[in-house]
């Protein structure tokens, strides 16, 4: 009897064992499983960003190759799209009036689109540094602070570029304003995760 006790005992406990070393097993297949799905995602996803910040650079690069009454005719025909959507009666004003007020408008145009510029690369050069877990704050923080740096110090290549077209001129002041979009970015996803944390902390409590 006292064999016969033993021995199920052994058989039941071998029967637990077994089925905790199962379930055990599955839960770290899981976790395997969604770990690797993580990493792969991770790797397409810096494997998009990294390419659109590519073609990005290229495009920058292409703006500023343009000299100088190329680079002015581009901004008086976006001022011009400018002063049709917020100038009341726009198109009955002469042709000679309508280039005016563009012209008058170009240099905040021209500026405005170089903050706007650099702001998209800091934002695509987050996507791609982005970490897996972008909840951790300083993590996070780390990834914006390299993603301006990165976009600035490309602002300064560019400038300096610019010495070289005719009609151009490499200026701080626009290394500055290029710097200053891509800060403006890099603020916006701050506040964005802060915000988002914020609501994940009142759902929580």
């Amino acid at each position: 009897m006292v064999v016969f006790f033993h021995s199920s005992a052994i058989i039941e406990l071998f029967a637990r064992t077994s089925k905790f070393g199962k379930k055990k097993h599955i839960r770290e297949l899981k976790y395997f499983k969604n770990n690797n799905g993580k990493t792969a995602m991770k790797k397409k996803r810096r494997w998009i960003f990294g390419i659109l910040v590519l073609l990005w650079m290229i495009l920058i690069f292409c703006f500023s190759a343009r000299d100088g009454e190329e680079s002015e005719e581009d901004s008086i025909e976006v001022g011009m799209k400018v002063c049709s959507i917020f100038v009341p009666h726009f198109e009955s004003y002469s042709e000679e009036q309508q280039y005016e007020m563009a012209k008058a408008i170009d240099h905040p145009v021209r500026k405005t689109a170089h903050a706007t510029e650099y702001m998209i690369l800091g934002l695509l050069f987050f996507g791609t540094i982005l970490p897996q877990d972008p909840e951790v704050k300083k993590i996070r923080l780390k990834a914006e602070l390299e993603s301006f740096l990165l976009a600035a110090c490309y602002a300064a290549t560019d400038e300096f570029h610019q010495l070289f077209v005719p009609g151009r001129a490499g200026q701080v002041t626009d290394v500055l304003i290029d710097a200053s979009g891509a800060l403006f970015g890099m603020l916006v996803v701050f506040l964005i995760y802060e915000i988002k944390n914020r609501k994940a902390d009142k759902c929580q409590n």
